[in-house]
């Protein structure tokens, strides 16, 4: 049998009965058809021939969805308990990771069981998370004490805090040669370098007012910044760390997420309940999506084709084809859904 008809011959299965939120299983289906349905997704023959999962945090209903993107429908939910906030996935698709502020900790996920196996303790308020291209090190924004955790992904123990000037930041991305963190911070006008090798914060780039989301482009030459307050997305050259453009989006831009190919990126915008498409080539805006209500952080698919928007006052994930920039649906999730991984 084809590998798509089997997995939907497993999903459409009768549903078993709810189990209690936060007792780390998944209910929407079955525990065995929702993990079989997550490994069938990581171990196709081909890269990407089988469409990826998304994983979705609901800061409000302490769970984590799946959704099918072929079919764009939620096959299963994990409960974490909490509010998972920032999510990794890693390298060999076993794990994710997940950030949560009431424990403290980011609590690692095995996608095969569906359920919570384990979580490194750190400070207060631990939020955005990202993982090395080499998938050795997790980085962790831990807001309140206004630093970034590393974590060593094999052996699941921090082994750097680094501090930072920006107060409470948010995310902590990875360039796309590992060679430095950038750190955005609520509370800042800047964007922090971080030297991942030497463990500390080496520079500090002046962007906006509360910068949230960072995308770097496939070649690691232009970082962008989404800044909360100015409205307004800032291109930093990461050689000369200079700012190269000031892009103005749509009310309270945050959440981005960039093509594969390097020649878009798209910017949520909080308060227009909207998404926009920015040309990379010249730093225009380009197209003006429609979405629900806060949309916050977001997710491509592999080969670019959807992009995937979390919603986090309409409890709802929207669906954009990125070819014709036009929503297709949007997905119910839990509540306060906080962000997007794709796997």
């Amino acid at each position: 049998m084809p590998l798509n008809r089997f997995m939907s011959f497993l999903l459409a299965g009768p549903a078993l009965a709810p189990h209690s939120p936060g007792s780390g299983r998944a209910f929407s289906r079955p525990l065995a058809i929702v993990a079989m349905a997550v490994a069938l997704a990581g171990c196709a023959a081909a890269p990407h021939s089988t469409p990826p999962l998304a994983y979705v945090p609901n800061e409000g209903s302490g769970t984590i969805s799946i959704i099918d993107t072929a079919s764009d429908s939620v096959i299963g939910e994990i409960g974490t308990g909490g509010k998972p906030r920032g999510l990794a996935s890693s390298r060999d698709g076993r794990y994710i990771y997940v950030s949560d502020g009431p424990s403290n900790s980011l609590r690692i996920i095995d996608l095969g069981k569906a359920a919570v196996v384990g979580s490194v303790a750190l400070g207060k308020s631990p939020e955005g998370v990202s993982i090395s291209p080499d998938g050795r090190l997790i980085a962790v924004a831990v807001e309140e004490n206004d630093s970034v955790a590393l974590i060593d992904a094999a052996t699941r123990g921090i082994v750097a805090d680094i501090k930072v000037r920006g107060d409470n930041p948010e995310h902590a991305v990875f360039s796309p040669d590992g060679r430095w963190l950038y750190v955005s911070a609520e509370d800042a006008d800047t964007v922090d370098v971080i030297d991942v090798a030497a463990r500390k914060q080496v520079a500090e780039i002046k962007v906006g007012k509360r910068p949230r989301g960072i995308a770097f482009t496939p070649d690691g030459r232009v970082a962008y910044v989404a800044c909360e307050i100015e409205s307004t997305v800032y291109a930093i050259d990461v050689a000369s760390r200079k700012v190269l453009a000031a892009i103005k989006a749509g009310m309270f831009s945050n959440g981005l997420a960039m093509m594969p190919d390097g020649k878009r990126v798209y910017v949520s915008n909080g308060r227009d309940a909207s998404v926009m498409a920015i040309d990379t080539s010249n730093n225009t805006i380009v197209a003006r999506i429609e979405v629900g209500q806060r949309p916050w952080n977001m997710a491509l698919t592999p080969d670019g084709r959807k992009l995937y928007v979390a919603n986090g006052r309409s409890n709802s994930v929207s669906v954009i084809d990125t070819l014709s920039n036009r929503k297709l649906r949007d997905i119910s999730v839990g509540v306060l859904p906080w962000g997007v991984l794709m796997r």
